[in-house]
Formats: structure tokens, C-alpha cells, sequence
């Protein structure tokens, strides 16, 4: 059964013209594991169908343990985005709603591997000392989780010491326990550093700086 309505599909066929090079949508789920893991391997696969830039590979996580191993994966379902490399964007959970469309621009990014972040915040990155992992928690309805996101990715694709995890609240709910998600979107960085909404990229670069130097 079609996940995305025909225009929808339409939509995303014109919006994913504008990728200049491949991406790669790597899906690992679990048939015993979650309810959307179906779902999203079935949304990932019709949106290999809108470009010939994209594809689609899936793999079952207790079976693909190699795969899984190499990309890190804990959790399912799980999407990589990849353009010419492993940028570091992860989405667990099934991205719907507004996450939708962070989707779609996330395949754009990776696509032409350029942040289009400001010049003084890719200079700031190049000061990174160790490994920082971004987790920013979200919703479907959450209008403002788009904007944390994409700020969150962009980072991953300027700097290969950043991994951005996109984690959908509902569907990890001892993830939104741990880390006492009352409000999305809550950023958590390196497991020390934590904020909550949308803010300006100036003063994202500086939690992950906070964290990451």
C-alpha cells in the first residue's frame, strides 16, 4: 500500500530536481521491533521512485549485523542519509508530518554537500576537538523541530566529528524517559548539554562548541 498520496508525490518529485548528485537512503528495521518499520521502509522506497538521485537500500538489523555495525545503528526503524559520503544524519522513527519535509532537505544536503552555514560558524567548527553527537528529539506536529533540525544537520555536514540523530519522541519513549522530553524539539548534545526549541544558529554553535571542545 502507498504511503505518500499522489500529490504528495508530485510535489516531491519537483522539490528533489534540485539534487545535483546521488543520495543514498539506508533503511534498517525490524519486523518483531516497531509498528512503523513497515511504514518506513515502504516511504523510503517510494521516494527512490520521485529521482533517479536516490536510492534506497534496506536491511533487517538482526540479520544485517555488519551493516548495522558500520552505520552504528541502535535502534529501529533507522534511515541514513548519505550523499558521496557518511555525513552522519541519522532519522529513527518513521519521519512524518513536519519531519517530512526535514527529510527532503536533508537529501538535498547531502546531495550537494554543502551546509550553507555562515562562514564564521564552519570556521568555529574546524576548532572541534572530539566527536560530538547531536540528538534532537521531535514530533510530527511540532511545527518548530523543523528549523532545530536542519540547523543540527547542517553541522553534521560541515564537520565529520558531528553525527546528527533526528529521534522521534512517541516512538522511543524510554529514549524521551532518560532524557526527560516534556517539550520538543530538545537538543541533547554529548549527553551534557541540553536546550529546548528552535534558536538561532549562533547560539546552537555554541552548545556544540560547549560540548565538543
Amino acid at each position: 500500500m502507498s504511503v505518500l498520496p499522489e500529490e504528495v508525490t508530485q510535489r516531491v518529485r519537483e522539490k528533489l530536481r534540485e539534487l545535483t548528485a546521488p543520495v543514498n537512503l539506508v533503511v534498517f528495521t525490524h519486523d518483531s521491533s516497531s509498528p512503523t518499520g513497515e511504514e518506513t521502509r515502504t516511504l523510503m522506497t517510494e521516494l527512490a521512485t520521485t529521482s533517479d538521485q536516490v536510492c534506497v537500500e534496506l536491511y533487517d538489523v538482526g540479520v544485517d549485523t555488519a551493516k548495522r555495525d558500520d552505520y552504528g545503528i541502535d535502534k529501529v526503524p533507522a534511515t541514513v542519509v548519505e550523499g558521496q559520503i557518511d555525513y552522519g544524519i541519522r532519522f529513527y522513527g518513521l519521519p512524518s508530518g513536519y519531519e517530512f519535509a526535514a527529510l527532503l532537505e536533508a537529501l538535498r544536503m547531502a546531495s550537494s554537500g554543502d551546509s550553507m552555514l555562515a562562514t564564521s560558524t564552519r570556521e568555529q567548527l574546524k576548532a572541534l576537538a572530539k566527536p560530538v553527537h547531536i540528538q534532537v528529539f521531535v514530533t510530527p506536529l511540532c511545527p518548530y523541530c523543523v528549523e532545530a533540525v536542519q540547523t543540527a544537520q547542517q553541522m553534521a555536514i560541515e564537520s565529520e566529528l558531528i553525527m546528527t540523530d533526528v529521534v522521534e519522541a512517541t516512538e522511543f519513549p524510554q529514549l524521551s524517559q532518560k532524557y526527560r522530553v516534556f517539550v520538543v524539539p530538545k537538543v541533547i548534545i554529548n549527553e551534557t548539554v541540553e536546550f529546548v526549541g528552535a534558536v538561532s544558529e549562533a547560539e546552537f554553535l555554541e552548545h556544540v562548541m560547549n560540548a565538543g571542545v
